[in-house]
Protein backbone atom coordinates (compact mmCIF):
# COMPACT_ATOMS: atom_id res chain seq x y z
CA UNK A 1 0.00 0.00 0.00
CA UNK A 2 2.77 2.47 0.90
CA UNK A 3 4.70 1.58 -2.24
CA UNK A 4 1.63 2.34 -4.34
CA UNK A 5 0.91 5.60 -2.54
CA UNK A 6 4.50 6.88 -2.63
CA UNK A 7 5.44 5.76 -6.16
CA UNK A 8 2.46 6.98 -8.15
CA UNK A 9 2.55 6.15 -11.84
CA UNK A 10 0.05 6.34 -14.67
CA UNK A 11 -2.03 3.26 -15.24
CA UNK A 12 -3.88 2.14 -18.34
CA UNK A 13 -7.50 3.21 -18.10
CA UNK A 14 -8.85 1.12 -20.98
CA UNK A 15 -9.40 -2.59 -21.44
CA UNK A 16 -10.33 -4.70 -24.44
CA UNK A 17 -13.30 -6.46 -22.87
CA UNK A 18 -16.81 -7.26 -24.04
CA UNK A 19 -18.40 -5.80 -20.91
CA UNK A 20 -17.92 -2.76 -18.73
CA UNK A 21 -18.40 0.99 -19.04
CA UNK A 22 -17.44 2.12 -22.55
CA UNK A 23 -15.10 5.08 -22.81
CA UNK A 24 -17.36 8.08 -23.70
CA UNK A 25 -15.12 9.30 -26.54
CA UNK A 26 -16.69 9.68 -30.00
CA UNK A 27 -14.45 9.86 -33.08
CA UNK A 28 -15.30 12.30 -35.90
CA UNK A 29 -15.43 11.26 -39.58
CA UNK A 30 -12.47 13.46 -40.58
CA UNK A 31 -10.35 13.02 -37.43
CA UNK A 32 -10.54 14.31 -33.90
CA UNK A 33 -13.00 13.37 -31.19
CA UNK A 34 -15.45 14.69 -28.63
CA UNK A 35 -16.24 13.45 -25.10
CA UNK A 36 -19.78 13.53 -23.73
CA UNK A 37 -22.03 11.80 -21.22
CA UNK A 38 -24.59 10.76 -23.86
CA UNK A 39 -24.60 10.08 -27.59
CA UNK A 40 -26.98 13.01 -28.14
CA UNK A 41 -24.61 15.40 -26.35
CA UNK A 42 -21.70 13.96 -28.36
CA UNK A 43 -23.56 14.68 -31.62
CA UNK A 44 -24.23 18.27 -30.59
CA UNK A 45 -20.58 18.79 -29.66
CA UNK A 46 -19.44 17.17 -32.95
CA UNK A 47 -21.64 19.48 -35.04
CA UNK A 48 -20.31 22.46 -33.12
CA UNK A 49 -16.67 21.36 -33.44
CA UNK A 50 -16.83 20.56 -37.17
CA UNK A 51 -19.31 23.22 -38.17
CA UNK A 52 -21.23 20.53 -40.07
CA UNK A 53 -24.88 20.70 -39.02
CA UNK A 54 -25.69 17.72 -41.25
CA UNK A 55 -23.70 15.26 -39.12
CA UNK A 56 -25.73 12.29 -37.88
CA UNK A 57 -25.15 9.95 -34.96
CA UNK A 58 -24.21 7.17 -37.38
CA UNK A 59 -21.29 9.29 -38.55
CA UNK A 60 -19.67 9.08 -35.13
CA UNK A 61 -17.81 6.05 -33.79
CA UNK A 62 -17.64 5.51 -30.03
CA UNK A 63 -14.40 4.07 -28.65
CA UNK A 64 -14.70 0.28 -28.51
CA UNK A 65 -12.70 -0.09 -25.29
CA UNK A 66 -14.20 -0.07 -21.82
CA UNK A 67 -12.89 1.70 -18.77
CA UNK A 68 -10.60 -0.17 -16.40
CA UNK A 69 -12.54 -2.63 -14.21
CA UNK A 70 -11.57 -0.68 -11.11
CA UNK A 71 -12.79 2.64 -12.49
CA UNK A 72 -16.29 2.03 -11.17
CA UNK A 73 -15.14 -0.09 -8.23
CA UNK A 74 -13.12 2.72 -6.69
CA UNK A 75 -16.32 4.72 -6.29
CA UNK A 76 -18.09 1.85 -4.51
CA UNK A 77 -18.08 3.27 -0.93
CA UNK A 78 -19.69 6.44 -2.33
CA UNK A 79 -21.88 5.18 -5.17
CA UNK A 80 -23.53 2.45 -3.07
CA UNK A 81 -25.25 5.29 -1.17
CA UNK A 82 -25.82 7.36 -4.35
CA UNK A 83 -23.17 9.79 -3.15
CA UNK A 84 -21.97 10.80 -6.62
CA UNK A 85 -25.31 11.93 -8.03
CA UNK A 86 -26.71 13.03 -4.68
CA UNK A 87 -23.63 13.89 -2.57
CA UNK A 88 -25.42 15.12 0.56
CA UNK A 89 -28.21 12.56 0.94
CA UNK A 90 -29.17 11.15 4.34
CA UNK A 91 -27.73 7.66 3.79
CA UNK A 92 -24.23 8.72 2.79
CA UNK A 93 -24.06 11.25 5.61
CA UNK A 94 -24.93 8.42 8.05
CA UNK A 95 -22.85 5.56 6.61
CA UNK A 96 -19.77 7.31 5.19
CA UNK A 97 -17.07 6.67 6.27
CA UNK A 98 -17.74 3.09 7.33
CA UNK A 99 -15.78 1.22 9.99
CA UNK A 100 -14.32 -1.81 8.22
CA UNK A 101 -13.53 -3.07 4.74
CA UNK A 102 -13.05 -6.83 4.33
CA UNK A 103 -11.15 -7.91 1.23
CA UNK A 104 -8.27 -10.00 -0.11
CA UNK A 105 -4.63 -8.88 -0.06
CA UNK A 106 -4.23 -9.38 -3.80
CA UNK A 107 -6.26 -6.26 -4.66
CA UNK A 108 -4.71 -3.72 -2.30
CA UNK A 109 -3.40 -1.70 -5.24
CA UNK A 110 -6.27 -2.18 -7.64
CA UNK A 111 -9.16 -1.50 -5.30
CA UNK A 112 -8.25 -0.45 -1.76
CA UNK A 113 -5.83 2.31 -2.71
CA UNK A 114 -8.15 3.71 -5.37
CA UNK A 115 -11.14 3.77 -3.02
CA UNK A 116 -9.05 5.81 -0.61
CA UNK A 117 -8.00 8.18 -3.41
CA UNK A 118 -11.60 8.61 -4.56
CA UNK A 119 -12.78 9.08 -0.99
CA UNK A 120 -10.48 12.03 -0.42
CA UNK A 121 -11.16 13.42 -3.91
CA UNK A 122 -14.96 13.32 -3.85
CA UNK A 123 -15.80 13.29 -0.13
CA UNK A 124 -12.76 14.90 1.44
CA UNK A 125 -12.21 12.01 3.88
CA UNK A 126 -11.21 8.37 4.02
CA UNK A 127 -13.90 5.81 3.07
CA UNK A 128 -13.19 3.37 5.94
CA UNK A 129 -11.22 3.15 9.17
CA UNK A 130 -9.82 -0.41 9.01
CA UNK A 131 -9.00 -2.89 6.25
CA UNK A 132 -9.25 -6.58 7.20
CA UNK A 133 -7.49 -8.87 4.74
CA UNK A 134 -8.84 -12.39 4.42
CA UNK A 135 -6.40 -15.03 3.26
CA UNK A 136 -6.41 -16.51 -0.21
CA UNK A 137 -8.29 -19.82 -0.13
CA UNK A 138 -6.00 -22.71 -1.01
CA UNK A 139 -6.51 -26.46 -1.06
CA UNK A 140 -4.96 -28.72 1.56
CA UNK A 141 -1.72 -29.05 -0.46
CA UNK A 142 -1.34 -25.29 -0.81
CA UNK A 143 -2.60 -24.65 -4.35
CA UNK A 144 -4.77 -21.59 -4.93
CA UNK A 145 -8.31 -22.70 -5.63
CA UNK A 146 -9.32 -22.14 -9.22
CA UNK A 147 -11.70 -23.44 -11.86
CA UNK A 148 -8.75 -24.33 -14.07
CA UNK A 149 -7.27 -26.70 -11.47
CA UNK A 150 -10.69 -28.06 -10.58
CA UNK A 151 -9.81 -27.97 -6.89
CA UNK A 152 -12.55 -25.60 -5.80
CA UNK A 153 -15.56 -27.35 -4.20
CA UNK A 154 -19.07 -26.06 -4.76
CA UNK A 155 -20.09 -24.39 -1.50
CA UNK A 156 -23.74 -25.36 -2.05
CA UNK A 157 -22.70 -29.03 -2.18
CA UNK A 158 -20.74 -28.61 1.07
CA UNK A 159 -23.72 -26.92 2.71
CA UNK A 160 -26.00 -29.73 1.59
CA UNK A 161 -23.64 -32.30 3.11
CA UNK A 162 -22.40 -30.57 6.25
CA UNK A 163 -24.74 -27.64 6.83
CA UNK A 164 -24.02 -23.94 6.45
CA UNK A 165 -22.74 -23.69 10.02
CA UNK A 166 -20.40 -26.63 9.42
CA UNK A 167 -18.87 -24.96 6.39
CA UNK A 168 -18.47 -21.64 8.24
CA UNK A 169 -16.65 -23.45 11.05
CA UNK A 170 -14.33 -25.09 8.50
CA UNK A 171 -13.32 -21.67 7.18
CA UNK A 172 -12.65 -20.42 10.71
CA UNK A 173 -10.66 -23.49 11.70
CA UNK A 174 -8.44 -23.25 8.64
CA UNK A 175 -7.56 -19.55 8.78
CA UNK A 176 -6.03 -16.99 11.06
CA UNK A 177 -5.83 -13.24 10.58
CA UNK A 178 -3.78 -12.28 7.54
CA UNK A 179 -2.87 -15.86 6.57
CA UNK A 180 -4.02 -17.95 3.63
CA UNK A 181 -6.92 -20.33 4.18
CA UNK A 182 -5.75 -23.95 3.83
CA UNK A 183 -9.15 -25.47 3.17
CA UNK A 184 -9.80 -29.16 3.76
CA UNK A 185 -13.26 -30.68 3.40
CA UNK A 186 -12.59 -32.77 6.52
CA UNK A 187 -12.87 -29.54 8.52
CA UNK A 188 -16.50 -29.25 7.38
CA UNK A 189 -17.15 -32.56 9.09
CA UNK A 190 -15.51 -31.21 12.25
CA UNK A 191 -17.79 -28.18 12.01
CA UNK A 192 -20.86 -30.39 11.64
CA UNK A 193 -19.73 -32.44 14.64
CA UNK A 194 -19.45 -29.27 16.71
CA UNK A 195 -23.00 -28.36 15.74
CA UNK A 196 -24.09 -31.83 16.86
CA UNK A 197 -22.23 -31.30 20.14
CA UNK A 198 -24.25 -28.14 20.79
CA UNK A 199 -27.52 -29.95 19.97
CA UNK A 200 -26.68 -32.90 22.23
CA UNK A 201 -25.69 -30.62 25.11
CA UNK A 202 -29.03 -28.86 24.79
CA UNK A 203 -30.93 -32.15 24.66
CA UNK A 204 -29.15 -33.22 27.85
CA UNK A 205 -30.01 -30.04 29.77
CA UNK A 206 -33.54 -29.90 28.38
CA UNK A 207 -34.18 -33.54 29.29
CA UNK A 208 -33.52 -33.29 33.03
CA UNK A 209 -36.42 -33.71 35.43
CA UNK A 210 -36.65 -30.78 37.83
CA UNK A 211 -37.74 -31.31 41.45
CA UNK A 212 -38.73 -27.98 42.99
CA UNK A 213 -38.25 -29.32 46.52
CA UNK A 214 -34.53 -30.03 46.04
CA UNK A 215 -31.88 -27.62 47.31
CA UNK A 216 -28.72 -26.98 45.33
CA UNK A 217 -25.84 -29.23 46.34
CA UNK A 218 -22.38 -27.94 47.23
CA UNK A 219 -21.03 -29.67 44.13
CA UNK A 220 -23.46 -27.88 41.82
CA UNK A 221 -22.88 -24.54 43.57
CA UNK A 222 -19.10 -24.84 43.17
CA UNK A 223 -19.49 -25.90 39.53
CA UNK A 224 -21.59 -22.80 38.81
CA UNK A 225 -19.14 -20.49 40.56
CA UNK A 226 -16.27 -21.92 38.51
CA UNK A 227 -17.98 -21.74 35.11
CA UNK A 228 -19.20 -18.19 35.75
CA UNK A 229 -15.56 -17.15 36.13
CA UNK A 230 -14.58 -19.09 32.99
CA UNK A 231 -17.28 -17.23 31.09
CA UNK A 232 -16.07 -13.86 32.39
CA UNK A 233 -12.51 -14.62 31.36
CA UNK A 234 -13.62 -15.77 27.90
CA UNK A 235 -15.74 -12.66 27.27
CA UNK A 236 -12.80 -10.41 28.19
CA UNK A 237 -10.48 -12.37 25.86
CA UNK A 238 -13.07 -12.23 23.08
CA UNK A 239 -13.25 -8.46 23.35
CA UNK A 240 -9.49 -8.34 22.81
CA UNK A 241 -9.64 -10.76 19.87
CA UNK A 242 -12.41 -8.84 18.13
CA UNK A 243 -10.64 -5.53 18.78
CA UNK A 244 -7.54 -6.95 17.08
CA UNK A 245 -9.52 -8.68 14.28
CA UNK A 246 -8.39 -12.14 15.40
CA UNK A 247 -11.66 -13.70 14.26
CA UNK A 248 -10.47 -17.31 14.01
CA UNK A 249 -8.79 -17.08 17.41
CA UNK A 250 -12.04 -15.76 18.88
CA UNK A 251 -13.92 -18.75 17.51
CA UNK A 252 -11.32 -21.25 18.76
CA UNK A 253 -11.63 -19.74 22.23
CA UNK A 254 -15.40 -20.35 22.17
CA UNK A 255 -14.98 -23.79 20.61
CA UNK A 256 -12.82 -24.92 23.53
CA UNK A 257 -15.00 -23.13 26.08
CA UNK A 258 -18.11 -24.97 24.90
CA UNK A 259 -16.61 -28.36 24.08
CA UNK A 260 -14.11 -28.76 26.92
CA UNK A 261 -15.18 -26.52 29.78
CA UNK A 262 -18.97 -26.37 29.43
CA UNK A 263 -19.73 -29.83 28.03
CA UNK A 264 -16.71 -31.80 29.25
CA UNK A 265 -16.55 -30.40 32.78
CA UNK A 266 -19.47 -28.22 33.87
CA UNK A 267 -22.33 -30.38 32.53
CA UNK A 268 -20.61 -33.52 33.80
CA UNK A 269 -20.27 -31.95 37.25
CA UNK A 270 -23.93 -31.03 37.58
CA UNK A 271 -25.44 -33.99 35.67
CA UNK A 272 -27.73 -35.94 38.03
CA UNK A 273 -27.52 -39.70 38.37
CA UNK A 274 -29.45 -41.67 35.76
CA UNK A 275 -33.17 -41.18 36.30
CA UNK A 276 -32.65 -38.83 39.26
CA UNK A 277 -34.11 -35.29 39.36
CA UNK A 278 -32.16 -32.04 39.62
CA UNK A 279 -32.81 -28.87 41.61
CA UNK A 280 -34.34 -25.83 39.83
CA UNK A 281 -31.55 -23.39 40.73
CA UNK A 282 -28.89 -25.50 39.00
CA UNK A 283 -31.05 -25.97 35.88
CA UNK A 284 -31.77 -22.23 35.65
CA UNK A 285 -28.08 -21.49 36.06
CA UNK A 286 -27.13 -24.02 33.37
CA UNK A 287 -29.68 -22.58 30.94
CA UNK A 288 -28.39 -19.08 31.69
CA UNK A 289 -24.87 -20.20 30.77
CA UNK A 290 -26.24 -21.91 27.66
CA UNK A 291 -28.00 -18.70 26.62
CA UNK A 292 -24.77 -16.70 26.99
CA UNK A 293 -22.77 -19.28 25.03
CA UNK A 294 -25.30 -19.28 22.18
CA UNK A 295 -25.13 -15.49 21.93
CA UNK A 296 -21.33 -15.62 21.86
CA UNK A 297 -21.32 -18.36 19.20
CA UNK A 298 -24.04 -16.80 17.05
CA UNK A 299 -21.77 -14.69 14.77
CA UNK A 300 -19.90 -17.86 13.87
CA UNK A 301 -22.75 -20.40 13.78
CA UNK A 302 -25.94 -18.40 13.16
CA UNK A 303 -28.36 -21.20 12.31
CA UNK A 304 -27.97 -23.76 15.08
CA UNK A 305 -27.67 -21.02 17.71
CA UNK A 306 -30.86 -19.26 16.55
CA UNK A 307 -32.79 -22.54 16.51
CA UNK A 308 -31.78 -23.56 20.04
CA UNK A 309 -32.07 -20.04 21.45
CA UNK A 310 -35.67 -19.81 20.27
CA UNK A 311 -36.46 -23.06 22.11
CA UNK A 312 -34.40 -22.33 25.23
CA UNK A 313 -36.93 -19.88 26.70
CA UNK A 314 -40.22 -18.23 25.67
CA UNK A 315 -39.58 -15.51 23.06
CA UNK A 316 -41.72 -12.62 21.87
CA UNK A 317 -42.93 -12.53 18.27
CA UNK A 318 -40.09 -11.41 16.02
CA UNK A 319 -37.47 -11.71 18.76
CA UNK A 320 -34.15 -13.01 17.44
CA UNK A 321 -30.74 -13.90 18.77
CA UNK A 322 -29.36 -11.74 15.94
CA UNK A 323 -30.23 -8.61 17.89
CA UNK A 324 -29.82 -10.03 21.40
CA UNK A 325 -27.12 -8.25 23.39
CA UNK A 326 -23.75 -10.01 23.61
CA UNK A 327 -22.59 -10.99 27.11
CA UNK A 328 -20.48 -8.23 28.64
CA UNK A 329 -17.29 -8.43 30.70
CA UNK A 330 -18.94 -6.68 33.65
CA UNK A 331 -16.08 -7.50 36.01
CA UNK A 332 -12.75 -9.30 35.95
CA UNK A 333 -12.61 -13.06 36.34
CA UNK A 334 -11.42 -14.44 39.67
CA UNK A 335 -8.09 -15.82 38.47
CA UNK A 336 -7.25 -17.23 41.92
CA UNK A 337 -10.44 -19.32 41.85
CA UNK A 338 -9.69 -20.51 38.32
CA UNK A 339 -6.13 -21.46 39.24
CA UNK A 340 -7.47 -23.36 42.25
CA UNK A 341 -9.92 -25.25 40.10
CA UNK A 342 -7.15 -26.28 37.69
CA UNK A 343 -5.68 -28.23 40.61
CA UNK A 344 -9.06 -29.94 41.03
CA UNK A 345 -9.19 -30.89 37.35
CA UNK A 346 -5.64 -32.21 37.43
CA UNK A 347 -6.44 -34.31 40.50
CA UNK A 348 -9.59 -35.78 38.91
CA UNK A 349 -7.65 -36.58 35.72
CA UNK A 350 -4.92 -38.30 37.74
CA UNK A 351 -7.44 -40.52 39.55
CA UNK A 352 -9.04 -41.42 36.21
CA UNK A 353 -5.62 -42.29 34.80
CA UNK A 354 -5.00 -44.63 37.74
CA UNK A 355 -8.32 -46.35 37.00
CA UNK A 356 -7.24 -46.81 33.40
CA UNK A 357 -3.75 -48.03 34.24
CA UNK A 358 -4.99 -50.47 36.91
CA UNK A 359 -8.10 -51.56 35.00
CA UNK A 360 -10.39 -50.42 37.80
CA UNK A 361 -14.05 -50.07 36.73
CA UNK A 362 -15.53 -46.57 36.83
CA UNK A 363 -18.48 -47.72 38.94
CA UNK A 364 -16.15 -48.83 41.75
CA UNK A 365 -15.82 -46.00 44.27
CA UNK A 366 -12.26 -45.39 45.44
CA UNK A 367 -10.73 -43.85 48.53
CA UNK A 368 -8.38 -40.92 48.00
CA UNK A 369 -5.73 -40.15 50.60
CA UNK A 370 -4.02 -36.77 50.66
CA UNK A 371 -1.12 -35.20 52.53
CA UNK A 372 -2.71 -31.75 52.58
CA UNK A 373 -0.65 -28.63 52.03
CA UNK A 374 -1.33 -25.12 50.72
CA UNK A 375 -2.05 -26.45 47.22
CA UNK A 376 -4.72 -28.91 48.31
CA UNK A 377 -8.13 -27.50 47.17
CA UNK A 378 -10.07 -28.72 50.21
CA UNK A 379 -13.05 -26.46 49.45
CA UNK A 380 -13.64 -28.44 46.22
CA UNK A 381 -13.89 -31.82 47.94
CA UNK A 382 -17.53 -32.26 46.77
CA UNK A 383 -16.43 -31.88 43.14
CA UNK A 384 -13.51 -34.26 43.60
CA UNK A 385 -15.80 -36.83 45.22
CA UNK A 386 -18.36 -36.79 42.41
CA UNK A 387 -16.12 -36.44 39.36
CA UNK A 388 -13.53 -39.01 40.48
CA UNK A 389 -16.21 -41.31 42.00
CA UNK A 390 -14.70 -41.39 45.46
CA UNK A 391 -16.18 -43.02 48.55
CA UNK A 392 -14.06 -40.81 50.79
CA UNK A 393 -11.21 -38.30 50.87
CA UNK A 394 -8.96 -38.91 53.86
CA UNK A 395 -6.18 -36.68 55.12
CA UNK A 396 -3.10 -38.66 56.14
CA UNK A 397 0.25 -37.71 57.61
CA UNK A 398 2.38 -40.44 56.05
CA UNK A 399 2.75 -41.92 52.60
CA UNK A 400 1.13 -45.20 51.66
CA UNK A 401 3.75 -47.36 49.96
CA UNK A 402 1.11 -49.82 48.73
CA UNK A 403 -0.98 -47.13 47.08
CA UNK A 404 -0.89 -45.67 43.59
CA UNK A 405 0.54 -42.21 44.15
CA UNK A 406 0.55 -38.97 42.19
CA UNK A 407 1.43 -35.34 42.82
CA UNK A 408 -0.50 -32.23 41.80
CA UNK A 409 1.75 -29.20 42.10
CA UNK A 410 3.15 -29.95 45.61
CA UNK A 411 0.23 -31.98 47.02
CA UNK A 412 0.71 -35.74 47.36
CA UNK A 413 -2.23 -38.05 46.72
CA UNK A 414 -2.62 -41.80 47.16
CA UNK A 415 -5.22 -44.28 45.92
CA UNK A 416 -5.06 -47.41 48.13
CA UNK A 417 -5.07 -50.51 45.95
CA UNK A 418 -4.48 -53.28 48.48
CA UNK A 419 -2.88 -56.24 46.72
CA UNK A 420 -3.80 -54.91 43.27
CA UNK A 421 -0.60 -52.89 42.88
CA UNK A 422 2.24 -54.21 40.72
CA UNK A 423 5.23 -53.14 42.82
CA UNK A 424 7.85 -53.62 40.06
CA UNK A 425 5.78 -51.73 37.48
CA UNK A 426 5.18 -48.93 39.97
CA UNK A 427 8.92 -48.66 40.71
CA UNK A 428 9.67 -48.51 36.97
CA UNK A 429 7.06 -45.82 36.41
CA UNK A 430 8.31 -43.71 39.31
CA UNK A 431 11.87 -44.11 38.01
CA UNK A 432 10.84 -42.65 34.65
CA UNK A 433 9.08 -39.75 36.36
CA UNK A 434 12.14 -39.09 38.52
CA UNK A 435 14.40 -38.96 35.47
CA UNK A 436 12.06 -36.52 33.76
CA UNK A 437 11.75 -34.13 36.70
CA UNK A 438 15.49 -34.20 37.41
CA UNK A 439 16.15 -33.17 33.80
CA UNK A 440 13.47 -30.51 34.00
CA UNK A 441 14.97 -29.15 37.23
CA UNK A 442 18.41 -28.94 35.63
CA UNK A 443 17.07 -26.90 32.71
CA UNK A 444 15.33 -24.46 35.08
CA UNK A 445 18.42 -24.15 37.28
CA UNK A 446 20.56 -23.38 34.22
CA UNK A 447 18.20 -20.59 33.29
CA UNK A 448 18.15 -19.14 36.81
CA UNK A 449 21.94 -19.35 37.09
CA UNK A 450 22.24 -17.18 33.99
CA UNK A 451 22.75 -13.68 35.43
CA UNK A 452 21.87 -12.04 32.12
CA UNK A 453 18.47 -13.76 32.11
CA UNK A 454 17.73 -12.93 35.75
CA UNK A 455 18.66 -9.25 35.29
CA UNK A 456 17.08 -8.58 31.88
CA UNK A 457 13.93 -10.75 31.95
CA UNK A 458 10.72 -9.27 33.44
CA UNK A 459 10.33 -9.98 37.14
CA UNK A 460 7.14 -11.99 36.53
CA UNK A 461 9.02 -14.32 34.13
CA UNK A 462 11.85 -14.87 36.62
CA UNK A 463 9.35 -15.52 39.44
CA UNK A 464 7.57 -18.08 37.26
CA UNK A 465 10.84 -19.95 36.73
CA UNK A 466 11.46 -19.96 40.49
CA UNK A 467 8.00 -21.44 41.08
CA UNK A 468 8.79 -24.14 38.49
CA UNK A 469 12.02 -24.91 40.38
CA UNK A 470 10.24 -25.24 43.73
CA UNK A 471 7.49 -27.44 42.24
CA UNK A 472 10.05 -29.71 40.56
CA UNK A 473 12.06 -30.07 43.77
CA UNK A 474 8.89 -31.00 45.69
CA UNK A 475 7.93 -33.61 43.09
CA UNK A 476 11.45 -35.11 43.08
CA UNK A 477 11.48 -35.37 46.87
CA UNK A 478 8.06 -37.03 46.90
CA UNK A 479 9.00 -39.53 44.17
CA UNK A 480 12.19 -40.47 45.99
CA UNK A 481 10.21 -41.08 49.18
CA UNK A 482 7.74 -43.25 47.30
CA UNK A 483 10.56 -45.27 45.75
CA UNK A 484 12.19 -45.72 49.15
CA UNK A 485 8.91 -46.97 50.61
CA UNK A 486 8.32 -49.39 47.72
CA UNK A 487 11.87 -50.71 47.97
Amino acid sequence: YRHWMENIKDWCISRQLWWGQRIPAYYLPKGGYVVAETAEEALALAREKTGDAALQLGDLRQDEDVLDTWFSSWLWPISVFDGIRNPDNEEIRYYYPTADLVTGPDIIFFWVARMIMAGYEYRGEKPFGNVYFTGIVRDKIGRKMSKQLGNSPDPLDLIAQYGADGMRVAMLLSSSAGNDVMFDEALCEQGRNFGNKIWNAYRLVNGWTVDGTLAQSDNDRLAGEWFRQMLRRAVAELDGDFGSYRISEAFMLLYKLFWDDFSGWYLEMIKPAYGAPIDPRTVDEAKGFFDALLRLLHPFMPFVTEEIWQDLAPRAAGESIMVARQPQADEQADEALLARFELVKETITAVRNIRKQKNLPQREALTLEVIADANYPADYAPVLTKMANLSAIERVAEKDAAAAAFIVKTTQYFVPLGDRIDREAEIAKLGEELTYYEGFLQSVERKLSNERFVQSAPAAVVDKERVKKADAEAKIAAIREQLAALN
